[in-house]
């Protein structure tokens, strides 16, 4: 079953750099077959690090410092918030909330009717904040991501390393959490070499398909991206509600 890991994850990191989201939601449910959840989760979590790493690497020259510092702030400090609440308020609900929200949202930019905010400070702080807070308690946040740095209408390159420095903001506060809990162990060591190797040959095949796609088309990709992970969001919602 190893071997089912390795393909999903060579797929995960190139549709996920594309998207700039969705690595988890891909590989997860693969490595859930193969690992204990523990280590599922670490190693998946790693996995993901490994591949904003190549996003910001292959397409650096993109990387908007300014949103990177707006956004990913306030997100840090809300992820820890949203984690608070977990236990208090209803995160199936939510969920479900904000998978319709950004089903609409998704529709809505397909059919060209675009929904676009201007990228200022106050802009930025609200979606890294709304960001953060929903993935510290509903554990997915890369959609509501996704969705808002669309919305600044961002260049391709822009969009893809940007993003992927904010997640690596969040992934970094995520990956202590579950190693200070003893998460990884010592017999899983000699996955971390690979899983970057994987990571990176994911995003360099995602790097040279980008560049062979237009801007109208790369977005009209993100936002299906966006509209079939929503979909799943509700679909999980409603099976554990």
């Amino acid at each position: 079953m190893e071997i089912l890991f390795w393909v999903t994850a060579f797929f995960s990191a190139v549709l996920g750099t594309i998207a700039a989201f969705g690595i988890s939601s891909i590989l997860l449910p693969v490595a859930l077959t193969v690992f204990s959840y523990e280590t599922a989760l670490v190693l998946v979590s790693l996995f993901h690090i490994s591949g904003n790493i190549g996003r910001i690497g292959f397409f650096r020259s993109g990387v908007d410092r300014r949103l990177v510092g707006y956004f990913g702030g306030p997100a840090i400090v809300f992820t820890f918030i949203g984690a608070s609440f977990i236990g208090y308020l209803n995160a199936e609900f939510l969920k479900i909330l904000m998978g319709i929200i950004l089903i609409i949202y998704s529709v809505l930019n397909l059919l060209d009717h675009k929904l676009t905010f201007s990228p200022t400070r106050g802009n930025s702080i609200l979606g890294g904040s709304t960001y953060g807070f929903l993935s510290g308690l509903v554990g997915t946040g890369g959609p509501i991501r996704g969705a808002i740095l669309t919305g600044f209408g961002l260049e391709k390159a822009e969009y893809i390393s940007t993003s992927g420095a904010i997640s690596f903001l969040i992934d970094i506060t995520r990956i202590a959490v579950y190693v200070q809990r003893g998460f990884l162990q010592p017999e899983s060591y000699w996955y971390l070499p690979f899983l970057l190797l994987v990571a990176l040959a994911g995003a360099y095949t995602s790097k040279k398909i980008v560049e062979r796609i237009p801007l109208s088309r790369f977005t009209k990709l993100v936002q299906v991206a966006i509209l079939l992970i929503s979909l799943k969001l509700v679909v999980d919602g409603i099976s554990l509600m």
